[in-house]
């Protein structure tokens, strides 16, 4: 594993904020969470990323069902430095890159191993 980079455990806790500040991102997106199995979770030297995709929740409106077809379906990275609140980062490419986003430092990528 690299240096100063960790792979820490996906808990709810960490999925609910990651998924707020997306929301508050595109705050129209309100019945939301991560999609199972897609989400990612690190630190190194001391900023904490995350990687995941979205899926919309029973009782999502069709703008939100319409939004997770389009560009809720890609990868979403984030990251949080210090006591910084998480910041949107970007989103995967389309098609979808292989591996990790491409804006994905290469360290936390591979604790992720390359986020497959």
């Amino acid at each position: 594993m690299p240096s100063g980079c960790r792979n820490l455990p996906a808990t709810a806790a960490a999925k609910a904020v990651v998924t707020a500040a997306y929301q508050a991102r595109f705050p129209y997106l309100t019945r939301i969470e991560t999609l199972p199995g897609t989400f990612y979770y690190g630190v190194c030297d001391g900023t904490e990323y995350a990687l995941t995709q979205f899926t919309p929740t029973p009782g999502a409106s069709e703008q939100e069902r319409v939004a997770m077809q389009d560009e809720g379906s890609a990868r979403k990275f984030f990251e949080r430095t210090g006591g910084a609140g998480w910041r949107y980062v970007s989103s995967d490419t389309f098609p979808a890159t292989p591996g990790c986003v491409g804006a994905i430092p290469t360290a936390i990528a591979k604790a992720w191993g390359n986020c497959r």
